[in-house]
């Protein structure tokens, strides 16, 4: 039966109940009372059988799609980039000469401040060196005062032609000879001197130093390949952040044709269990050369670290906005669509209420919006709801998205469209 008919038969089916009530029953009665309520008995059952009518015909009607108007703005493109902490400052203990270490003179984990005693190794041979080269110096002295006043004694013996001039020449030289021992045994008391002081390993920075790798009772070299510990200084601190040179290359190209603006790049920081950390920080350089292993650059940014929360090697997400898009639409990620080929793309509503497949450039997103840089313009109306029954092309009956939605056939409260259950119609 067609749709027609059967909307036809719906409606006449009241008009022929009537009639047989008034057949067989007698219901309807020639007093003018009588008539006027049967025919407002009539018109209410009419009016039923056309509402009935007209929400098949909605059901199968133009679809209804929400729009949203987008407008061009500047919109501050972030990126979220790996990370891993470093310190500001970080030096190996590491003694200077050889010897057994006697005393460890800090505890593990404290916070140690340049110049402080941190090892003591045994002095004894190094203090017997240095007064040996004490001595030497002294006698080195003693022999270049008496060269110095045999070489005088001869200066107006000589002038005077009582002595050979050479005999004066030889005592002379012999005097400065002697000086130039003095210098050099000078210098070896400096060295055994300075040997000594080394028998004292002092930090070398202000910072928290770590476990200590060697104990009391050690043998230690000069040229050992493990240092006796580490000192780090962690507030404040570094995070070096590696960016794809593909990626640095397109954003100066997007600067310098316009489409981007450079931003003062304020850091923030996503540590391992997901949460935020609470100090932002700020892009200190980038790098001039280009990792080979792994094309890419090498930013580093400082945060301060007061609590000493982060802690050198610690793997942590960057995220920072380096540039502004100065022309870009804000779109509902719920509105952006993509195909096989990864390419984004929305429905808008074109020319004759029609629903036209746009594609867009969508790479960054900024909350729940995608910030699209190509491929709409200011006044698009964006299709942002009903886009299940949106196809290129088709007609649509378009609203704002702030509109409240027309309720559907069988959502209107007590869903009494289908009939009370158990009667027959």
């Amino acid at each position: 039966m067609a749709y027609g008919d059967k909307l036809l038969l719906d409606t006449q089916r009241p008009i022929l109940i009537l009639l047989h009530m008034r057949t067989n029953s007698g219901l309807f009665r020639r007093d003018r009372a009588s008539i006027v309520r049967n025919g407002v008995i009539v018109l209410c059952l009419l009016l039923c059988a056309c509402g009935k009518g007209g929400q098949d015909q909605r059901r199968n009607g133009t679809p209804e799609a929400g729009f949203r108007i987008v407008r061009a703005t500047a919109v501050p493109i972030a990126t979220e980039l790996p990370g891993r902490v470093s310190a500001l400052r970080s030096a190996e203990v590491r003694p200077q000469i050889s010897g057994v270490i006697v005393k460890r003179l800090f505890a593990e984990g404290s916070f140690v401040r340049q110049g402080q005693p941190l090892y003591q190794i045994d002095p004894s041979l190094y203090r017997a060196a240095a007064d040996q080269a004490a001595a030497n110096l002294a006698s080195a002295q003693a022999q270049a005062s008496a060269a110095q006043a045999r070489a005088d004694r001869y200066r107006p013996l000589a002038a005077e032609q009582a002595i050979a001039q050479q005999d004066y020449t030889d005592a002379a030289a012999a005097a400065r000879a002697a000086r130039a021992v003095i210098a050099q045994n000078r210098a070896a008391l400096n060295t055994a001197q300075i040997n000594l002081r080394f028998t004292t390993v002092p930090a070398p920075i202000t910072g928290r130093i770590g476990r200590s790798l060697f104990t009391e009772g050690a043998l230690v070299t000069s040229n050992q390949a493990d240092p006796l510990a580490v000192i780090a200084m962690l507030d404040p601190i570094f995070v070096d952040i590696q960016e794809s040179s593909s990626d640095m290359l397109r954003l100066r190209r997007q600067m310098a044709a316009g489409g981007a603006a450079p931003l003062a790049a304020e850091v923030r920081l996503k540590l391992d269990d997901g949460s935020d950390y609470d100090y932002a920080g700020t892009v200190e350089f980038s790098e001039v050369t280009v990792e080979p292993s792994t094309g890419t650059v090498t930013m580093r940014a400082r945060f301060p670290n007061p609590q000493g929360l982060l802690l050198p090697g610690m793997f942590v997400r960057a995220a920072f906005a380096r540039s502004q898009a100065t022309n870009a639409f804000l779109v509902p990620q719920v509105a952006v669509t993509r195909d096989a080929k990864g390419n984004a793309r929305v429905y808008i509503v074109g020319p004759g209420n029609k629903a036209v497949a746009r594609q867009i450039a969508a790479e960054h997103t900024r909350g729940a919006d995608w910030i699209v840089t190509a491929g709409l313009r200011n006044g698009d109306r964006v299709i942002t709801q009903g886009l299940g029954k949106v196809k290129d092309g088709q007609a649509i009956r378009p609203v704002p998205e702030t509109a409240p939605q027309q309720p559907r056939v069988g959502e209107q409260a007590g869903g009494r469209s289908g009939g009370s259950p158990g009667k027959a119609n």
